[in-house]
C-alpha cells in the first residue's frame, strides 16, 4: 500500500518570555537577556500527518478534522495570547513555554488528537511550532 504525506501549516502570532520560577528577576535578566520580558513573535505550527491513503478518510486523514484541530487547538489557543500562559505545562529547564531554540512544544492535546486521527488510518505524526 503506497504511503502518502498530509502537511497543514498554520501561522499565529503570540508573546513570550523565557525565565525560571526558582531563579530572582537579575539572575533571569543576566541568563536570558531580552527574552526574560514578555516579547511577540509570528510561528508556524507545522504538521505531518504520513500513512496510507484511506478511503473513508479522503487521504492519510479528513483534511476538515485535521484543519478543525489545528485551528482549535493551535489557533484557538495561541494566536494573540502570552504562551507562557496558555500553555502551562512545564517543559525541561522551567520554561512553560518549551522555548528550545525557536521551537516551542506543541500543547499536550493537540498532540493527543493528531495522534488519534493519524492513528484511526494507520499514520505517523509529525508536530512543531516554529518561529
Amino acid at each position: 500500500m503506497p504511503i502518502s504525506y498530509l502537511t497543514r501549516i498554520v501561522a499565529f502570532s503570540a508573546t513570550h518570555y523565557i525565565r525560571r520560577a526558582d531563579w530572582p528577576d537579575e539572575r533571569n535578566a543576566r541568563e536570558f537577556g531580552r527574552a526574560a520580558v514578555e516579547h511577540g513573535h509570528s510561528y508556524q505550527c507545522r504538521v505531518t500527518v504520513k500513512g496510507p491513503l484511506v478511503a473513508e478518510a479522503g487521504g492519510v486523514m479528513s483534511l476538515e478534522a485535521l484543519d478543525r484541530l489545528l485551528a482549535e487547538e493551535i489557533t484557538r489557543r495561541l494566536d494573540g495570547r502570552s504562551i507562557n500562559e496558555a500553555l502551562p505545562e512545564p517543559a525541561p529547564g522551567g520554561s512553560p513555554g518549551g522555548v528550545r531554540v525557536g521551537a516551542h512544544r506543541a500543547p499536550a492535546a493537540a498532540r493527543r488528537h493528531v495522534a488519534r486521527g493519524a492513528r484511526a488510518g494507520g499514520a505517523a505524526y509529525l508536530l512543531g511550532i516554529f518561529r
